[in-house]
C-alpha cells in the first residue's frame, strides 16, 4: 500500500516510517525539519519504496501534492510543546487544528479515505475516574495543547461521516524509546549532564504519570489499523501502569551512577495544563489483540542508554 506519514521525520513518525517499510509499503514522509531529525530517516532514504516531501503541514497545495497516491495517511505532524503553550496561544491553533484541516481537505482533493491521527490522553483533562476510558466525558481543557487536539479530533470525526472517511483516532500518553527528542527523560538527563550534584524537579515529584515504549505504540497503531471497522475508531495508546516522576528520576540516576540533591519546585503540576495524574484505560485496545512488551522503567532506561550513545541529538534540541 502507499502510506502518507506527517511528521515522518519525527521521533513516532520515522519510526512508524522504518516499520511501514519494513512490511513492504510505499512510504511518503512530508516534515518540515522544525523538529524533525534527518539523520532518523538515514536507512528510508536508501529504500527505494521511501520518498521524502520537505513541507509544512500548514502549506495546502505543497499537502495536496504529497497526498497523490496515497492510500492512507498517517497524521502526526504537530506542536507537542504543551508546557510553553500559554507563550505562544496561537501555535497550536495552527500547527494542530489547522493543519489537521489541511491534511483532512488535501485527503479529499486526492479520494483518500483513511487517516489515523495522533491524539493525546490530555484530552481528558482532569478526570475523575482510573484508568480513564475512551468513554470518560470530556472535562474542561486545561491547556492549549489537548484544547487543539480535541478540535482536530472533532474535525476528522465529522470529515469521516461527512465524506466516507475512516479514522483512528489515538489518544496517546507519553511516548519514549529510540529517537526520543523531548519529554522528561531528556530534560532530566540534559540537566544531570549541567550539574550532576543537583537537580530542579517540576512540581512536587508525586505527578503520577502513565509511558509506552515507541514500538509498541507503533504495534497498536497498525494493528487497529488493520483490524478497526468503525467509521471512527478512537483508542486509548497507553501503559498497564504509572509511577511518579520522582520514581523515573530515580532509575535515571541509578542508571548514571548519580545521586544528586532533588530541589523541587511545588505544587501539584508542573506547569500550567499538566495533568497530576494520567492512566488510560488499555482494555479496548486489547480487544484488538495488543499487548505491551516493556515495562515503563524498561522504556525510561532504554530512553536514557540512547541519549547517552547519540548527544548529537541533544545537540540538535539546543541549536534548533
Amino acid at each position: 500500500m502507499n502510506y502518507l506519514v506527517t511528521g515522518g521525520a519525527g521521533f513516532i513518525g520515522s519510526t512508524l516510517v522504518d516499520r511501514l517499510l519494513a512490511l513492504g509499503h510505499r512510504v511518503t514522509a512530508y516534515d518540515n525539519f522544525s523538529t524533525g531529525q534527518r539523520p532518523f530517516l538515514e536507512s528510508a532514504l536508501a529504500n527505494p519504496n521511501f520518498r521524502l516531501v520537505e513541507g509544512d503541514v500548514l502549506d495546502l497545495p505543497a499537502l495536496k501534492r504529497a497526498a497523490a497516491g496515497a492510500e492512507v495517511v498517517y497524521h502526526l505532524a504537530a506542536n507537542a510543546d504543551v508546557r510553553f503553550g500559554t507563550h505562544h496561544p496561537d501555535r497550536d491553533l495552527q500547527q494542530n487544528t489547522v493543519a489537521t484541516f489541511n491534511v483532512l481537505e488535501a485527503m479529499r482533493a486526492n479520494g483518500v479515505k483513511r487517516i489515523g491521527f495522533s491524539s493525546t490522553g490530555s484530552v481528558y483533562g482532569e478526570p475523575d475516574v482510573f484508568p480513564t476510558p475512551e468513554t470518560a466525558p470530556f472535562p474542561i481543557q486545561t491547556s492549549l495543547y489537548a484544547a487543539s487536539k480535541v478540535a482536530g479530533e472533532g474535525l476528522i470525526s465529522a470529515y469521516a461521516h461527512g465524506f466516507g472517511f475512516q479514522a483512528y483516532i489515538f489518544r496517546f500518553v507519553s511516548i519514549l524509546g529510540e529517537r526520543y527528542t523531548h519529554g522528561h527523560v531528556f530534560d532530566f538527563y540534559a540537566k544531570l549532564l549541567a550539574n550532576p550534584h543537583q537537580i530542579e524537579v517540576l512540581g512536587n515529584g508525586k505527578q503520577r504519570k502513565s509511558y509506552l515504549y515507541v514500538q509498541d505504540c507503533i504495534d497498536a497503531i497498525l494493528t487497529v489499523s488493520e483490524r478497526a471497522t468503525e467509521p471512527v475508531t478512537v483508542v486509548n495508546l497507553g501503559a498497564d501502569e504509572y509511577c511518579e516522576v520522582s520514581d523515573s528520576l530515580g532509575w535515571i540516576c541509578e542508571r548514571l551512577g548519580l545521586n544528586p540533591k532533588r530541589v523541587y519546585t511545588g505544587g501539584a503540576r508542573g506547569w500550567i495544563g499538566d495533568s497530576p495524574f494520567i492512566f488510560l484505560d488499555n482494555a479496548k485496545l486489547k480487544t484488538f489483540g495488543w499487548k505491551q512488551t516493556l515495562s515503563i522503567r524498561a522504556a525510561v532506561e532504554r530512553t536514557l542508554d540512547y541519549l547517552r550513545a547519540n548527544q548529537w541529538v541533544l545537540e540538535a534540541r539546543k541549536a534548533a
